[in-house]
């Protein structure tokens, strides 16, 4: 497991330490990984036997079914913050990949298209200096 360089090799269900188990229910839970991430990070064959630990294992309530695939109520705090650390990356992503099209646009085109765009808001909503 320590040489990451060649793909973990599958496991018999006997291979599992009770160590084991509670580290990968762990990660889980914290939101580092998903459970089908874990199979795969760990070579676990089962398709349910993660699923089977965190109910088992898990600090969880694994027993009721979700409505949603992102539920907010079943998150942990650490989900939540790794979630919303998420959509910040993204939207700070977005923001960087808006304003390099605005150069661009800038460029190819003369002028500001931003100078103009800012000069038509109303003064509530313009920047202030």
């Amino acid at each position: 497991m320590d040489d990451s360089s060649h793909t973990p090799s599958k496991r018999t269900q006997r291979d599992y330490t009770l160590g084991f188990k509670l580290a990968v229910v762990n990660e889980v839970e914290k939101g580092d990984l998903t459970y089908k991430q874990a199979q795969a990070k760990y070579g676990i064959q089962g398709r349910s036997t993660v699923l089977v630990w965190l109910r088992k294992h898990g600090k969880l309530d694994w027993t009721q079914a979700r409505s949603s695939p992102m539920s907010k109520q079943s998150e942990t705090p650490a989900q939540t913050i790794k979630r919303l650390e998420r959509q910040l990356k993204d939207a700070e992503d977005r923001q960087y990949l808006m304003e390099k099209m605005m150069e661009i646009i800038d460029q190819e085109y003369g002028g500001s298209l931003r100078k103009k765009y800012l000069s038509e808001l109303p003064d509530r909503l313009k920047p202030k200096k």
